[in-house]
């Protein structure tokens, strides 16, 4: 499995709080779910940041990425995760799932949301929704299908544009309504 470590140094500064809400949310809402250890995490963090940017041409939490075997991973995703351990905001457990070890998080209080809009939790809750019934062989596989994973050299970052060069597949943009025609 993908292991993440803090790209904080390399990359620069990001907003570390934001993407701690994001991924504190997620695992409040996904921690229940059987199926979503750390790599469907991964995915499910990914697909929220890269579907949001492509939809609306902003990163919702600053967070880089790199491509990763098993697919893209969260650079900071472990000292946020320790983090929230630490402030007892979270937990962490090793499963047996199927043949493999599963790396699972809960939530033990609620996240704090105060900082995001209804519509950004409407928009992760969605993106939620949609990944996290994958297993995480099937998510990874699908992550490696996206440009932005494709276009990355292996342990490099994921550039956030490519999500314009997506396959119809993955794209979730409606770009016909863009060509200027009435």
């Amino acid at each position: 499995m993908e292991d993440a470590n803090s790209c904080t140094d390399f990359f620069g500064e990001f907003p570390k709080d934001k993407f701690k809400n994001v991924l504190h949310y997620i695992i409040h809402n996904t921690g229940h779910i059987n199926n979503v250890g750390k790599t469907v995490l991964f995915k499910v963090l990914y697909f929220t940041d890269f579907n949001y940017y492509e939809l609306f041409e902003e990163k919702l939490t600053g967070e880089t990425y790199l491509k990763y075997p098993f697919g893209p991973a969260p650079c900071d995703f472990d000292e946020v995760v320790l983090e929230l351990k630490l402030e007892g905001a979270i937990r962490e457990t090793e499963y047996g799932y199927g043949t493999y070890r599963q790396i699972k998080y809960f939530s033990t209080t609620e996240p704090d949301t105060s900082k995001l809009s209804r519509d950004k939790l409407d928009f992760i809750d969605k993106t939620i929704d949609s990944y996290s019934h994958f297993s995480a062989k099937e998510v990874s596989e699908l992550s490696h299908h996206d440009a932005p994973y494709i276009a990355a050299e292996d342990f490099e970052e994921l550039d956030y544009e490519m999500v314009f060069y997506r396959t119809s597949e993955l794209s979730v943009r409606n770009y016909d309504d863009e060509d200027g025609s009435d």
